[in-house]
């Protein structure tokens, strides 16, 4: 899907791989609370099974001997929600867990937060037409949500997704104000955002897309960009951008009502923010 890893990795014994001549110990227990990071000495645990997203599952981590730990999911409860070119640079040391939301909220609030402060955000609503993900089912079967529980290779598949609502948790402004749904598609890899809001300042499309053009050369340099030219999803495959604005796809209806569309890798895109936010809490120590 996004290739073989250019590297030479070659298994090491029985409990150790080696990258590029660096040998890696690998250990595997289905209990964080088994896992030797104490013995270890390790300082940060990415979270990244999906399964251990609050406090109590997160935590035996730290029990475990890790120091602190990274969610690479939505947080459930309390957990501090950070997201790169948002809000890091309010990142305590002092929180032991914090959470680097998803891949949506992830594309979605950079550029929310440029509309925001430029043009004033009202309420708005958010689609993310999505590519399948391995919570879904390759034929149907029993799933909690009866529309994942459809096949997702043959399938458009309406269903939740906080990404909206959890864009209030780094914009504590734009709490209430907005909301959305996910329509997964039978693809691979790479999304797509389609948010509609209604704003405060009277504005006209070129205008927007001038904004997120300032931003992505600025405070959001490696986090936002902006492409002129009429591509597809695939295109961004391995972008490493949390979003890339499709600037001839933005619209002003009645110089108050924007519509956005914004590209993102929902895999390797994520993946750069949550080395990003490692590299905080490692420099924030």
């Amino acid at each position: 899907m996004l290739g073989t890893f250019d590297a030479d990795v070659k298994a090491v014994g029985s409990d150790s791989i080696s990258v590029d001549g660096k040998v890696i110990k690998v250990v595997s227990d289905r209990n964080p609370l088994n896992l030797p990071w104490g013995e270890l000495g390790i300082d940060l645990v990415i979270e990244g099974t999906g399964v251990f997203v609050d406090a109590e599952g997160a935590g035996k981590h730290i029990t475990a001997g890790a120091k602190k730990v990274l969610i690479t999911a939505p947080g459930k409860g309390a957990i501090p929600t950070y997201v790169v070119g948002v809000n890091e640079d309010k990142y305590s040391p002092e929180e032991p867990i914090i959470s680097n939301a998803s891949c949506t909220t992830n594309c979605l609030a950079p550029f929310v937060k440029i509309l925001d402060e430029k043009f004033g955000i009202v309420k708005g609503t958010m689609t993310t037409t999505h590519s399948y993900t391995g919570d879904q089912r390759l034929l149907d079967a029993s799933h909690r949500d009866l529309r994942r529980a459809r096949a997702a290779a043959l399938n458009i598949v309406p269903t939740s997704t906080g990404a909206a609502k959890a864009v209030a948790l780094v914009l504590p402004n734009l709490k209430g104000k907005l909301n959305g749904i996910a329509l997964r598609v039978p693809t691979p890899n790479v999304s797509v955002v389609d948010l509609v809001v209604q704003v405060e300042k009277k504005t006209f499309a070129e205008e927007v897309n001038a904004a997120f053009r300032e931003a992505a050369s600025k405070e959001l340099k490696g986090i936002l960009d902006v492409c002129d030219v009429p591509l597809v999803s695939v295109d961004f495959r391995c972008s490493d951008v949390s979003s890339t604005i499709d600037s001839s796809l933005t619209m002003v209806m009645g110089d108050d009502m924007v519509k956005v569309v914004a590209w993102y890798d929902n895999e390797w895109g994520y993946s750069q923010r949550v080395v990003d936010l490692a590299d905080i809490v490692a420099n924030k120590w």
